[in-house]
């Protein structure tokens, strides 16, 4: 493994419009291969929007969803990556031949479609069908995986994904802003997003606080620190639908220390450089050489109905 050059991105997505998806998504994988990364990730559903798709029928949401690899955004990325020489992870809404729909992000490279996973806890619309697989796949010498915004709170998740042999974990989100039962949260008010030239401190305090930026550190350094891997922490900003989301897009350390972050209030991206090195040194890499699972194994994997309630919807 060598070092690695990575970028995470954060735009403003427009709803039901992959062709302007695309475009933003070429212009910033343009630019961060100028800045050297070797790879980009951007923000799930970031090829179609999502949050409008929460009032979509079944027949509203075939229509956006596509094959994959065969359906046309596919080789569109592909034609994106051949073009600026990056390899890039985004999100979209795929269908199989059954007509089954699944919340989808692919990775892909000049040469095609390099893996996909599906959302194993999709709650945006009721016609989505869950994932059942973790992913683990090879980039440029490095093992990784992926897991899809909710995916990454259930904790067991990561940590199966670590324990497959992931040493970057890709996160695509569209979260933070929203109401919830933890104190300070709740919607930001879209007017602040239209007034942000003339007040960006207003919406910085908004951005930043128990809505959004402080209650991610709550959890996603954590999910980096105990299972010792690299976290690729992708966000929107900007109106997503009628919802106002803060981007944030970041990469963490096996350390759980932030190594780049979008700071921009507009569409933007942050690179950093992982080393292989940082893998062992981390705490979270003895900490899991030292687990004892005979302890905990019919603990964990006891029969349990999974329930998911999204307090927003």
């Amino acid at each position: 493994m060598e070092n690695l050059k990575v970028a995470t991105a954060q735009f403003e997505n427009r709803s039901g419009d992959k062709t302007y998806n695309l475009g933003m998504i070429n212009a910033l994988s343009g630019q961060a291969a100028k800045e050297g990364a070797k790879v980009i990730a951007f923000h799930e559903c970031s090829v179609t929007g999502y949050t409008f798709a929460r009032n979509l029928s079944r027949e509203q949401l075939l229509e956006i969803s596509e094959l994959i690899p065969e359906g046309p955004s596919i080789h569109k990325l592909t034609e994106i990556s051949r073009a600026n020489n990056i390899t890039i992870l985004a999100g979209l809404f795929e269908k199989d031949a059954d007509d089954n729909m699944y919340k989808a992000y692919v990775c892909v490279n000049e040469d095609g479609l390099v893996a996909k996973f599906r959302k194993l806890h999709p709650f945006i619309n009721p016609h989505l069908t869950p994932g059942n697989e973790y992913v683990v796949f090879d980039l440029f010498g490095w093992k990784c995986g992926m897991l899809i915004c909710y995916d990454n709170n259930i904790i067991e998740n990561v940590r199966a994904t670590k324990l497959l042999g992931a040493d970057i974990i890709f996160m695509p989100h569209v979260t933070m802003c929203t109401p919830s039962s933890r104190p300070g949260a709740g919607f930001v008010d879209p007017a602040l997003w239209f007034n942000r030239e003339t007040d960006p401190t207003t919406l910085r305090h908004e951005f930043d606080g128990l809505k959004g930026r402080s209650w991610l550190l709550k959890w996603l350094s954590a999910r980096a620190y105990d299972n010792a891997v690299y976290s690729v922490f992708s966000n929107p900003i900007g109106m997503d639908d009628d919802q106002l989301k803060n981007g944030c897009s970041m990469i963490l350390d096996p350390f759980g220390d932030i190594i780049a972050e979008c700071r921009k209030l507009d569409n933007d991206i942050a690179i950093a450089t992982l080393t292989p090195e940082k893998l062992t040194a981390a705490g979270g890499t003895r900490y899991i050489n030292a687990r004892k699972p005979a302890l905990y194994r019919d603990i964990i994997g006891q029969p349990h109905v999974s329930e998911q309630k999204v307090v927003w919807l």
